[in-house]
């Protein structure tokens, strides 16, 4: 069975190297940035199973990066910071943060919160009900009040995005990547093509497909 990557992205070097070997003894697959530049490069090439992210590093400000992140993408974040009081806890998990751990931590502590945060993540339920659409994810498909919509592989799979984002922007790219497994290059016309389809058949769910400046889309409430 494929290892889980665990990204980290920390700028003190010491607690980077000795995360990176604890994980590592674990059997996780570990990859590493050291500042949020780094963490955007690497992101491009690799889709990590969770990252362990400090708030306090020296291009910025990881929760600024954990909003970004959250507009394309669901990754557990787990936020590993000096930052201990409440209000930063609060802060931290409000920005999309699955989980805080204050520095120092235990070793067993973080081990077992990763451990808790990639099962989580691993878990996928068999019906999702968002308004008057259930969709049936192991079968592939989705009904309005009860109908089955027909929907094609690549309408149910671009829905069941929508659905598991709601009220998040995703960006076009974010999109047809997971949709056609590929980036998108010059091929934005698929997407809206696609989306467009897709919007007139959830007509009477409660729900719709809007497009947002800069390329992106909201699956929200009518």
């Amino acid at each position: 069975m494929k290892n889980k990557i665990i990204m980290l992205i920390e700028d003190d070097v010491m607690l980077l190297s000795s995360n990176r070997l604890l994980l590592e003894s674990s059997d996780y697959d570990v990859i590493a940035a050291e500042t949020l530049a780094a963490a955007w490069e690497l992101l491009d090439k690799v889709s990590p199973d969770l990252i362990v992210l400090d708030i306090v590093l020296p291009d910025g400000n990881g929760l600024d990066f954990l909003r970004e992140l959250r507009c394309a993408s669901e990754i557990p974040v787990l936020l590993l910071t000096t930052l201990n009081t409440d209000k930063d806890m609060v802060k931290g998990l409000e920005a999309g943060g699955d989980d805080y751990l204050a520095k120092p931590f235990s070793v067993d502590v973080f081990l077992t919160r990763v451990r808790a945060m990639l099962r989580r993540a691993s878990r996928v339920p068999e019906m999702l009900t968002v308004g008057e659409l259930s969709l049936s994810i192991p079968a592939g498909q989705a009904f309005l009040n009860g109908n089955d919509l027909l929907l094609p592989q690549k309408e149910f799979a671009l829905l069941l995005l929508f659905a598991q984002h709601e009220n998040r922007i995703l960006t076009a790219e974010y999109l047809y990547e997971k949709i056609w497994g590929r980036s998108m290059n010059d091929d934005a016309g698929a997407i809206r093509y696609q989306i467009s389809r897709l919007r007139k058949k959830l007509a009477g769910s409660g729900y719709t497909i809007a497009a947002e400046y800069g390329g992106g889309y909201r699956f929200e409430k009518v």
